[in-house]
């Protein structure tokens, strides 16, 4: 078996001012060496607080407990040198908005050595060739060039490239990307997509890839988890997730995505939205969206593995996915 490098262990996670109920509840996930992992969901469904867990970024009131294993280090106990020494090392994390991630009045070259100059790993003759060594790999085609560059000067698929670049400076193992593609053109995504793919094979990384994609999460992962209000609702092999959902939910989020051939055009929904913050009806917290609950479901379903999968669902057996889909579809305009 693979080395898991990172391993979440029922972490329950709460934030007492803004929220009634648990934001994460008794999250399971796990990511080994060579492997990339897909963790899908609405927005709001808790897949950045997840990550950001799993690098110790969580706000100052947060109350947590469960394991968060990195590497066999448990993040949730560790000081923050020891996680300073985590984040230099072992584990790396791509975000979303690269210009939030960027100060506009430094150079690129000092936004990817700062970090392992400061930390003596590298000095800066080294730091910088390994900076440009990087900015080739992601297919930047002038490094040496882009290092002199301030952000302002490139475009936003070549910000997110210094920004793939920047994680990997300092060699992690794992490698968290949350939702690296979501302000790109649908051909920026795909080179940059390609980009991790290729890194990620290479140099034998772990990968976690947060995204609200289903179809990029099917082409690109190696297993999927499906999150839905703090919950995993399903995980199972990409193929067998999008050929046969255990959960309505994601048979729901397949059925909401545009088709090639679909005579009417028009998109299958799922009804309602996600829980509030503020309400802990306890139960399936997919219940009131779900065209399956009944009384059965006012009790929280445990996660049930079934072979190579696991689906968190009172009612078991393979979700039908044209007949939710059209389910879910007229009730969307109903």
């Amino acid at each position: 078996m693979s080395e898991r490098l990172l391993s979440i262990d029922s972490l329950w996670l709460r934030l007492p001012r803004v929220a009634q109920r648990a934001v994460l509840s008794g999250v399971e996930l796990e990511v080994a060496r060579g492997e990339m992992v897909g963790l899908v969901g609405e927005s709001g469904s808790g897949k950045s607080l997840t990550a950001r867990a799993v690098l110790g970024l969580l706000p100052a009131e947060a109350q947590t407990t469960g394991r968060v294993l990195v590497g066999g280090l448990d993040v949730l106990t560790c000081d923050r040198k020891a996680l300073r020494d985590l984040r230099a090392s072992t584990a790396s994390m791509v975000f979303q908005d690269p210009r939030a991630g960027l100060n506009p009045v430094r150079r690129i070259g000092d936004f990817l050595t700062e970090a392992v100059r400061a930390s003596g790993r590298l000095s800066g003759a080294a730091a910088t060739a390994r900076a440009l060594e990087l900015l080739g790999a992601v297919g930047l085609p002038d490094p040496r060039l882009h290092l002199t560059q301030y952000p302002h000067q490139l475009s936003g698929g070549m910000l997110q490239r210094v920004m793939i670049a920047g994680a990997l400076m300092s060699e992690p193992r794992l490698l968290l990307c949350d939702e690296p593609t979501t302000a790109l053109d649908v051909t920026t995504q795909a080179e940059i997509v390609a980009v991790l793919r290729r890194l990620q094979r290479e140099r034998g990384m772990g990968m976690l890839f947060i995204t609200h994609d289903l179809d990029l999460a099917a082409a690109t992962c190696d297993r999927v988890y499906v999150m839905y209000a703090g919950h995993m609702v399903e995980e199972a092999p990409a193929a067998e997730l999008f050929s046969a959902p255990r959960h309505p939910y994601t048979a729901g989020l397949l059925a909401s995505r545009p088709r090639l051939g679909d005579e009417d055009g028009r998109l299958g929904s799922i009804p309602g939205s996600l829980p509030r913050l503020l309400e802990d009806s306890g139960g399936c917290p997919f219940a009131p969206r779900c065209s399956l609950a009944d009384e059965v479901c006012r009790v929280l379903p445990a996660m049930v593995r079934h072979g190579s999968r696991s689906s968190r669902c009172a009612h078991p057996g393979v979700v039908d996915l044209a007949a939710a889909a059209h389910a879910e579809s007229l009730r969307g305009v109903s």
